[in-house]
């Protein structure tokens, strides 16, 4: 029993999600001390690390046969805090990232009330769709863009905002039609039942 609980738990794939988020919360740390005149270089090695750790948990979970349900929920969760932290600390310089973070809450929290709601009804959840996915990708580029040129014009920087607001709310959107289809299948299982 004990053995198991640290293969689902504390496998090395899923100690390299917990690094991630404990990077995600010092990497917030550290990006404030920029803003009072700290270096900037640790901010991109925080987010390098933190992407070279993401990369490589699947492919160790894969490679070695430690896929768990538990790390199955723990890498998106440590996605979403890695983003969400990255967004977060980007709204200390740049104002006009509010409207993207509204998005950015309403849209995961959203995810995650459906998908609790599903699990409690017994479906199985599957991975990020390809929308999902493309989204995550977009976010990550934008940020990263915006964190690699800590000068960028402030209309470049609010048009690529404007950008990854759409491709969130595409995502979004595509989600809230596939969370709707899954409902009503699993409504029409209870009812044949």
């Amino acid at each position: 029993m004990k053995e198991d609980f640290f293969k689902e738990y504390f496998s090395i794939p899923n100690i390299m999600g917990y690094f991630r988020i404990a990077l995600a919360l010092l990497y917030i740390w550290v990006y404030y001390m920029t803003l009072e005149g700290a270096p900037y270089w640790p901010v991109i090695v925080i987010i390098i690390v933190s992407g070279l750790t993401d990369l490589l948990d699947g492919k160790i979970a894969r490679k070695f046969h430690m896929v768990t349900n538990w790390g199955k929920m723990l890498d998106p969760i440590a996605d979403k805090i890695t983003i969400g932290a990255i967004i977060l600390s980007l709204v200390f310089k740049y104002k006009m990232i509010l409207p993207m973070i509204l998005l950015y809450v309403i849209k995961e929290g959203y995810m995650a009330l459906a998908g609790s709601l599903l699990i409690k009804k017994g479906h199985k959840i599957e991975g990020a769709k390809f929308y999902g996915k493309v989204c995550t990708f977009v976010t990550y580029l934008i940020l990263i863009a915006i964190l690699l040129v800590p000068d960028m014009d402030r209309r470049v920087v609010t048009g690529l905002i404007w950008i990854n607001m759409a491709v969130m709310l595409y995502a979004f959107i595509r989600y809230i039609f596939y969370y709707g289809k899954l409902f009503k299948e699993e409504d029409g299982k209870v009812t044949q039942a």
